[in-house]
């Protein structure tokens, strides 16, 4: 009987973890987080007053000492939208490795993020194509000039059996009104 518990008990864990979904920037309905911020109508001027290029630097893997050189971690890119009133319009999530090589787009349409709204993605921890110099391009764009997006990566790792994080904030590399 304890054998046939235990079998039932195991099998019900093997099945849900097959549910799961495994890619993290898609909820449990299958939508993509930035698919669903898609618009499809054409923006007006008077919308894109104001635009900025945002730099974010990301680490997917970090040195910790001669035994544990390399280091995965995993990234989290995180878009606030701190307005009360104003939408922000993102047209361009890049993502680039240390050597400066575009490795993916994440934009085909422009998004439509909602005043006090956030978006986030995640760089997978096994995802080390980026390196240690990894970046993201953020081109975002809004009616007002005062809107003050917060965007930041928040990287996590671990060695051993100690888990370590830490975040960093995005630049400002290129503003246009």
């Amino acid at each position: 009987m304890i054998k046939l518990v235990t079998h039932i008990a195991i099998c019900s864990i093997i099945l849900l973890a097959a549910c799961e979904n495994p890619d993290p920037n898609v909820d449990n309905k299958g939508n993509d987080e930035l698919k669903v911020l898609e618009i499809e109508r054409p923006i007006t001027k008077d919308i894109m007053n104001f635009q900025d290029i945002i730099y974010i630097p990301i680490y997917s893997d970090i040195y910790l000492d001669q035994v544990n050189q390399k280091n995965l971690l995993a990234a989290t890119l995180s878009i606030r939208n701190t307005s009360f009133n104003d939408t922000l319009f993102i047209s361009k999530i890049d993502y680039f490795n240390t050597d400066g090589d575009l490795l993916r787009t994440y934009v085909k349409n422009l998004l439509s993020l909602p005043p006090m709204a956030t978006i986030n993605y995640v760089i997978e921890k096994h995802d080390d194509t980026g390196g240690p110099g990894a970046n993201f391009i953020v081109e975002l764009n809004s009616k007002n000039e005062n809107v003050a997006p917060l965007i930041q990566a928040v990287m996590i790792g671990e060695t051993g059996n100690t888990a370590f994080s830490f975040a960093t904030d995005g630049y400002s590399i290129k503003k246009k009104k």
